[in-house]
């Protein structure tokens, strides 16, 4: 049987953009290599099967796109207090509440952000070394998550402070002190985006989730994404996944 939505969205403000949380016992295991990765995601268990099954998925290729004249997204993000957690699938910054994004007159509360590398999602197949996502959720547990790409350039400043801390013990949240993070300075200037319905893109995978990626990419350093390629043990992207009957908007 499929997890509902909402269990999903509750796992995944604590867990990541996949609704998992920190694995425990009892939880079924899943990984991004071997015959435990992506390919064989609905197979592992049964509350996976969506992962498989599924018509609606993420991420995909943003290259059969039609134009529209999509509303700005409203980004309302505060600094807050530096706290990251390596889940052994990503590492994510916890944020406090008050942070929040309005799409279409419709707000979402920022719950947390982590990153893949490579990229999600590509664009006209296009693979990008690194890539954020940033995890929201309405008032009835609906989730918004936007999706940041980064071409390799310079330094990243507003990543230098998450990477200087980036913890290497899984499990654990880690508060540093006296030191705060900023979303807003992750968000590139052109407010331009992409709009389609996916899902979460790692196990359940469940679907109903808004995506908005951001046209613009920011720039990150090569090692800078090779300290978290390192840190994290390789790949931690799905491949992407057929469009079927969508049509991406931007």
């Amino acid at each position: 049987m499929m997890k509902s939505l909402s269990t999903a969205v509750g796992a995944a403000v604590f867990g990541f953009c996949s609704a998992v949380a920190l694995a425990d016992s009892h939880a079924p295991h899943w990984s991004y290599h071997g015959h435990e990765g992506p390919e064989y995601w609905g197979k592992i268990a049964a509350e996976f099967a969506t992962c498989s099954a599924g018509k609606n998925q993420s991420p995909i290729d943003l290259s059969n796109v039609a134009e529209a004249e999509l509303k700005r997204i409203e980004f309302d993000y505060r600094d807050g207090p530096l706290k990251l957690i390596n889940n052994g699938h990503t590492v994510q910054v916890n944020v406090a509440p008050g942070s929040t994004i309005t799409v279409n007159g419709h707000a979402y509360q920022l719950a947390q952000f982590h990153f893949h590398s490579p990229s999600e999602h590509t664009v006209e197949a296009k693979s990008f070394p690194l890539e954020a996502h940033f995890v929201h959720k309405d008032k009835d547990g609906n989730l918004a998550v936007v999706g940041v790409l980064f071409k390799e350039g310079a330094e990243n400043a507003a990543l230098a402070p998450i990477w200087a801390h980036l913890p290497t013990q899984q499990g654990k949240e880690m508060s540093v002190e006296g030191v705060t993070v900023s979303a807003k300075a992750l968000l590139p200037e052109n407010p331009e985006y992409y709009r389609y319905s996916g899902s979460l893109t790692t196990p359940p995978c469940s679907e109903g989730v808004t995506w908005l990626v951001m046209t613009e990419p920011l720039e990150v350093s090569k090692a800078q994404v090779e300290r978290f390629r390192t840190l994290m043990g390789g790949d931690t992207n799905r491949p992407v996944q057929p469009l079927n009957a969508r049509l991406p908007i931007k």
